[in-house]
């Protein structure tokens, strides 16, 4: 078939437009979920976009349009990946030091073709965690194969693998999944309202950080509390041990009194604290809280940048 008659032909800017825009949220949680970066993720749509473009005369509708743009976003991804690899030296065991929050809204404007694609169990952080201790190529099969929804043929043409090949990386890629993930994952017991559970513990989360109230912090945490910084190294275990690495660092003087605003991401709770700064409250961190048995299980704690980007104000009132 001539370029001139292809549907995506050289000129139609307007037809590759229509066509690839809807799938722009889903793209960029794809990347996402390969880099585990919502920055890079932002930039590797554009960039998949690019590449669609420049090669859209090579779209012979072997597959659906769909599946060639995460054909062409997994192959950015792992261009991308190569490269952060000369910069991080990423072992099994590493630390995910580029971890970064994806915001609910967003999640919420995904027009995925079912709920598989923004499942809360393919997004929450320990998933992003666990994945990143695959080796790219698997976790490419992981999230096409599981999450995409793509057929085992339809992900071989993709990674240019056979499909003996894929199904041997995606038995890897479970096997792997099954040791990274946390052993606790129900988040409260059986016939508990969660909605109102959670609500409450939160409340009580704020209330005692906001009050600098020790003893009260640590009955709403796991005594196995896990704590993290992104993208400061380091991971903690512990909750008297971390409580008090807190306290040590400041936690409570006058220079970290905090004001405590709630929001979501990666379909968990989430408290956005700021810190007085010159008699106005400036954003400051991000605590992602997982739940597990009725307590906070694990806080990954980022720097509150861009509070615009989960709905947050820039200053509080």
């Amino acid at each position: 078939m001539s370029s001139s008659a292809h549907p995506l032909a050289p000129a139609d800017r307007d037809t590759f437009a229509a066509l690839a825009e809807p799938h722009r949220r889903e793209l960029q949680l794809h990347c996402y979920r390969m880099l585990a970066s919502f920055d890079e993720a932002q930039d590797l749509v554009q960039e998949t976009f690019l590449r669609a473009w420049r090669s859209r005369a090579g779209f012979a509708g072997r597959s659906t349009f769909r599946a060639w743009l995460y054909g062409i976003a997994t192959n950015a991804c792992l261009d991308a990946i190569a490269r952060r690899s000369r910069t991080f030296a990423v072992a099994p065991d590493a630390e995910i030091t580029w971890l970064e929050p994806y915001p609910d809204a967003l999640l919420d404007a995904v027009p995925g073709p079912d709920d598989a694609v923004i499942a809360k169990e393919t997004v929450e952080l320990a998933y992003l965690v666990a994945i990143q201790h695959m080796t790219p190529r698997s976790r490419a099969v992981l999230i096409l194969r599981d999450v995409v929804g793509l057929p085992a043929r339809e992900t071989a043409d993709v990674l240019e693998l056979s499909v003996a090949a894929v199904n041997s990386a995606l038995q890897r890629a479970r096997s792997v999944l099954a040791e990274q993930l946390p052993a606790e994952r129900a988040e409260w017991a059986p016939g508990t309202d969660a909605d109102a559970a959670e609500k409450a513990l939160l409340e009580r989360y704020m209330r005692a950080t906001e009050a600098v109230d020790i003893e009260s912090l640590k009955q709403t945490l796991a005594e196995e509390l896990r704590f993290s910084m992104p993208p400061e190294p380091g991971v903690y275990d512990g909750r008297d041990g971390v409580v008090d690495m807190w306290v040590d660092g400041g936690f409570g003087t006058g220079q970290w009194l905090m004001r405590c605003v709630v929001t979501r991401v990666n379909r968990q709770p989430a408290v956005a604290c700021y810190a007085q700064r010159e008699g106005t409250w400036r954003p400051f961190t991000l605590d992602v809280l997982r739940i597990a048995g009725g307590e906070i299980a694990e806080i990954v704690t980022f720097p509150l940048e861009d509070p615009a980007r989960y709905g947050l104000p820039e200053v509080l009132a």
